[in-house]
């Protein structure tokens, strides 16, 4: 039987850590199956490598946008620059809030979120939204952009706010970080979602899963994380895959030209 393909709705192969080996990289994923890749980058200085490397490859699509952490690295005009780079794109992102330590400004993460909310909403983009102890006040702000469209990637909140980011229209991006024997909560969590609204992801180079610990990432580990959800919902593995790439193509909206 010849199972679904999959897409690794978030992982960034632009980052350096792929230097020494991408083109292995991308070949291992295709060889596991995982057959598209949104690649999101965090920073304008970022965006040309990104924009060249998705131009390279046909599996790679890109995103734009400038994460909360990146943010004192911005030279000014970078706001104007995007919607050009966006034309090209299947979202905005990775943006959002982060209260870790040394995190630039939190009222000026504030105001380069919801300029580029703003921006993904008059583009009839989606938005690839980071939340690093923030979520509460993600939700919040959301509600102020009716109609937008995004998935708040790595979610690791409760079943609460889960469902009050569904109510509003986002997805859920899952990593491999619920595959961690300690990660009890999420697990529970994860048992409750309603499929539908779920796209999964591998974040790499970061974040590898429990059977990969102290490993870089890759997207072609993509494959274990869905083999660890479907044992966890009880779910036969073709079936969820085939679901979670049905999410992931209408949630993006990929052309061939993108």
């Amino acid at each position: 039987m010849r199972f679904p393909e999959l897409i690794d709705s978030h992982c960034h192969l632009d980052d350096a850590a792929f230097d020494p080996d991408r083109q292995e990289v991308i070949q291992r994923a295709q060889a596991a199956g995982v057959h598209k890749m949104v690649v999101p980058a965090y920073s304008p200085s970022f965006w040309p490598r990104l924009q060249q490397l998705c131009a390279q490859n046909t599996m790679l699509y890109p995103a734009y946008g400038v994460h909360p952490l990146y943010l004192n690295a911005c030279a000014s005009g970078w706001l104007d620059a995007l919607p050009v780079l966006l034309e090209q794109a299947v979202a905005l992102g990775e943006i959002g809030l982060d209260l870790s330590e040394n995190a630039p400004d939190h009222g000026a993460q504030v105001a380069c979120l919801k300029s580029q909310l703003q921006l993904a909403l008059a583009l009839n983009l989606p938005v690839i939204l980071h939340a690093r102890r923030t979520l509460e006040e993600l939700i919040l702000i959301l509600r102020g952009f009716p109609g937008l469209r995004g998935v708040v990637h790595s979610f690791s909140g409760s079943l609460v706010q889960a469902q009050r980011l569904m109510d509003s229209g986002f997805y859920l991006g899952l990593g491999a970080a619920f595959t961690h024997p300690r990660a009890l909560r999420l697990q529970a969590t994860i048992r409750s979602l309603p499929l539908d609204r779920v796209l999964i992801e591998t974040d790499a180079p970061w974040q590898p899963g429990g059977s990969f610990r102290g490993q870089r990432n890759e997207p072609a580990f993509l494959v274990e994380t869905v083999r660890a959800l479907a044992h966890l919902r009880e779910i036969p593995f073709p079936a969820l895959a085939e679901r979670l790439t049905r999410n992931t193509l209408a949630f993006f909206r990929f052309q061939e030209n993108a």
